[in-house]
């Protein structure tokens, strides 16, 4: 994360600087229009505005998440008003694209009227967004979604987002990681790096430094 780097100071700043320019294309103005007036089927307020995938593209909760967590990493060591403020955009769009009943979709959390599921994946990283703001009913109702999902069997990259998170609440979760143990030494299961730097992560949790914790 930015705020873990040593050497090139130049280069981080040059990065967060970037970081906090970056903003999903619902920010334009002409965007902002369209969704207050003539296309009002995703239900989503404009102003709220997160980080897109690839520069140009609308919001999604994910990169909007860890680009959150970046910058508040950042900012513990280094305060930046504008940073701050970019900051509480980024939550203010994931508080307003929350699923009905808790939990995020990949993006908006209701399509031509009709409400969407919430993903694993997505949930869990954007509660570890969330991790040091207030414990709101939103967020509440997110975190007790994710711990019955996560009492299922899933995939190991679900399995391992989940532990990553909601250790970071106090949810008790050596359970989840016998889980992934035994599903990580299963031949086969892991086709993917990032896979597999999930799952490492996810079974030193509680051992090694939560590269995803945040302190304020």
């Amino acid at each position: 994360m930015l705020g873990r780097m040593v050497g090139d100071t130049g280069s981080r700043q040059r990065a967060i600087f970037w970081l906090i320019q970056e903003k999903g294309r619902e920010a334009h103005w002409l965007w902002r229009w369209k969704f207050k007036t003539a296309d009002r089927e995703a239900h989503i307020d404009p102003d709220k505005y997160g980080w897109p995938w690839i520069p140009g593209e609308s919001s999604w909760v994910i990169p909007t998440a860890f680009a959150i967590i970046a910058l508040k990493q950042f900012t513990a060591c280094t305060p930046s008003d504008a940073a701050d403020r970019r900051i509480r955009t980024g939550v203010e769009m994931l508080l307003d694209r929350v699923c009905v009943g808790g939990g995020w979709n990949a993006g908006n959390s209701i399509v031509y009227g009709m409400a969407l599921r919430p993903h694993m994946e997505a949930t869990a990283v954007a509660l570890m967004a969330l991790q040091d703001e207030p414990r709101t009913p939103v967020v509440v109702r997110s975190i007790d979604w994710l711990k019955a999902q996560s009492a299922r069997p899933r995939t190991v990259s679900s399995i391992g987002w989940s532990i990553l998170s909601l250790f970071l609440f106090g949810v008790p979760v050596d359970d989840l990681k016998s889980c992934l143990a035994a599903r990580v030494n299963d031949p086969g299961t892991i086709r993917k790096n990032a896979t597999l730097a999930v799952a490492a992560l996810a079974l030193q949790c509680g051992e090694t430094i939560h590269p995803f914790a945040l302190i304020r």
